[in-house]
């Protein structure tokens, strides 16, 4: 009779040292087996391609209901468009993608790449800059707001709550605990507002609208707006910020960006690859469910690693390498599936834009030293210095 151990790691994902620098650890993962149990959080992880997007294309066995690691910010998201499954999920997506399909954000491409060369020209007569703060946040802020029409008033919290929208998914960490405040502050804020706050014609007027018509429930209004004003905002920032510091760190591939503008995508596509803004979600095993000879009992709490996924040297070649003619367009980090990031087709216009801007005039990036933020899902730089440019 032949004995099967049970793949297990006892490391912490959520620690700070892991955060920092996750892809060692999620090499081990995968290297133990496609499901291995987390006794630190007793959640299994998935760290390999092919079973993320697997575990992504089965809604009824992977349910979002447990998006999150911990049970007080799963209840709290009930009815949410990230945390709920079809039928619910398709009625309040179908909201979302009448303004954020590719059919619908595609006139606003000549917009935003105008606003994009504007605030790059006024970032290289600046001279230095932080990418952060100056260009990752500034540029979506200054788009998506007037999107979905938020007072002046809210913008300078909206970062601070999507910061903790996304490590409030984590376990029930000291990070996790810190951002309950902010995100229940958030959701307070959106159940005071009305449609007559938003501005006439914004996406979240449109919400309000919806539910007039009786399309969605009017207690779905504050959820699907919490998806516009939290999770629209980490992801764009994150890829915009990491673009420049992979562009200052792999000078020979921002030259072939240069060179040929058509390279966009694609190098947007690797950014997102080799450095997923969003590591990765949670989900609650609907029924026993077996992963690489190893079966996950139903009811169980199981985190699909987009971040590990994008590295497996199983789908990838090389994928430690930063290749900016690989275009995987197949990469995790919008999701897959049902719950695939509606909001992605804005997301890429936007850091397009941006990509294309810097390549059109900037020849190299003169960067300090980056610092690292710290969140439990989302990876980020808090800041990156711009000491100076080489134009052109």
């Amino acid at each position: 009779m032949t004995l099967t151990r049970t793949p297990n790691s006892h490391v912490d994902l959520f620690s700070d040292e892991v955060l920092v620098d996750p892809y060692p650890v999620y090499r081990d993962l995968r290297d133990r087996g496609g499901a291995v149990h987390l006794s630190a959080l007793d959640v299994w992880a998935i760290p390999r391609y092919a079973d993320v997007r697997r575990a992504l294309g089965d809604w009824v066995t992977f349910s979002s209901s447990g998006i999150a690691l911990n049970e007080p910010v799963n209840e709290m998201l009930v009815g949410s468009v990230l945390a709920s499954d079809p039928p619910l999920h398709d009625t309040l997506r179908a909201v979302l993608s009448e303004r954020l399909g590719p059919r619908a954000v595609r006139p606003l491409r000549a917009e935003i790449a105008d606003r994009a060369d504007r605030l790059v020209d006024a970032l290289i007569e600046q001279g230095s800059f932080d990418a952060v703060t100056d260009l990752a946040v500034t540029f979506p802020f200054s788009v998506v707001f007037e999107l979905i029409g938020i007072p002046d008033e809210v913008r300078p919290k909206m970062l601070g709550w999507a910061d903790a929208t996304f490590t409030a998914f984590g376990p029930m960490n000291d990070r996790t605990v810190a951002g309950l405040s902010p995100l229940a502050e958030m959701f307070d804020w959106l159940g005071t507002l009305r449609a007559e706050d938003l501005e006439e014609g914004s996406m979240g007027r449109a919400v309000f609208t919806a539910a007039g018509q009786g399309r969605i429930a009017h207690e779905s209004c504050i959820p699907l707006l919490s998806a516009y004003t939290a999770a629209g905002l980490d992801t764009t920032i994150n890829a915009i910020a990491n673009a420049v510091h992979l562009a200052a760190r792999h000078p020979d591939q921002w030259d072939l960006v240069c060179a040929d503008p058509g390279l966009v995508p694609s190098m947007l596509n690797e950014v997102l690859r080799y450095d997923a803004p969003a590591q990765g979600f949670g989900r609650r095993v609907t029924a026993d469910v077996e992963i690489d000879g190893t079966t996950i009992a139903a009811g169980s709490q199981v985190l699909l690693l987009y971040g590990s996924g994008n590295r497996d040297e199983r789908h990838y070649v090389d994928p430690d390498r930063f290749d900016v003619t690989r275009n995987p367009v197949d990469h995790l980090s919008f999701g897959y599936g049902t719950h695939a990031c509606a909001g992605q087709a804005l997301a890429r216009i936007e850091a397009q834009s941006v990509i294309a801007a810097l390549a059109e005039r900037v020849r190299r990036f003169h960067i300090g030293e980056p610092v690292r933020h710290l969140n439990n899902v989302v990876r980020g730089l808090e800041r990156l210095p711009v000491h100076g440019l080489e134009l052109r």
